[in-house]
């Protein structure tokens, strides 16, 4: 029976640990953070009465949900330089998972605005609130609130899916294990090391959004 080499697994926990520190989370974070603007703007999109600007946004969300995001990140990575556009690694993953995100979370924040009482934009009206202004001030606080639970899910599905980050030779958490694998020759050990650390970030993730999911629930209008 094949014994774990405990001292390799030890030895490559910090290199791995050092590629979601410095690779991973940064990468997810800054992706959900300009994914998350996009899928706001594409949200109010397609609550627009002008068909045009509807019809945009649901071609858009449409695309990205309905394509992989492995081929987004090769068409952005390995297909725009034949048109003469070159992306280096790190801003090719990011534009990437940027995109992705917008789309999905696009529906997410629409739901959300959709699920605001009626009565909230009724009573800003009556102080003379206008609609911009409703929406900012009224509407849009209290969908946030709403949105929080599916935007965290969608962030800790963000954090495992950068591990595609690595097709492109981005050095995060899963590049590293992949190189520590490939010098070593202990492909389950590492691959099986690097699921743990994934899995004890999303732990961690998910016990965050559970505290804040309990500290706003009581400020969402019922």
């Amino acid at each position: 029976m094949i014994q774990p080499d405990w001292d390799l697994f030890l030895s490559s926990l910090w290199p791995m640990f050092d590629g979601a520190v410095r690779g991973t989370i940064p990468l997810a974070l800054m992706s959900f953070a300009i994914g998350l603007v996009l899928a706001v703007a594409l949200a109010l999109m397609r609550l627009s009465t002008r068909r045009w600007l509807s019809g945009i946004a649901r071609g858009y969300i449409s695309i990205v949900r309905g394509t992989p995001l492995l081929v987004q990140l090769f068409v952005i990575f390995y297909g725009l330089p034949s048109i003469g556009v070159t992306i280096d690694p790190w801003p090719s993953a990011v534009v990437a998972f940027s995109i992705n995100v917008g789309g999905y979370a696009a529906e997410v924040i629409r739901a959300a605005i959709l699920s605001v009482p009626k009565g909230q934009w009724e009573a800003a009206y009556m102080i003379g609130m206008s609609h911009r202004r409703a929406l900012t001030r009224i509407i849009l606080p209290q969908a946030a609130r709403v949105s929080v639970p599916p935007l965290s899910n969608t962030f800790i599905s963000l954090v495992k899916d950068t591990s595609l980050a690595s097709t492109i030779l981005v050095t995060e958490l899963f590049r590293e294990a992949q190189q520590i694998a490939a010098f070593s020759q202990e492909f389950m050990l590492i691959y099986l090391e690097a699921a743990l650390i994934y899995w004890v970030i999303c732990l961690v993730l998910s016990t965050g959004q559970g505290f804040v999911e309990k500290r706003l629930d009581r400020y969402v209008a019922r």
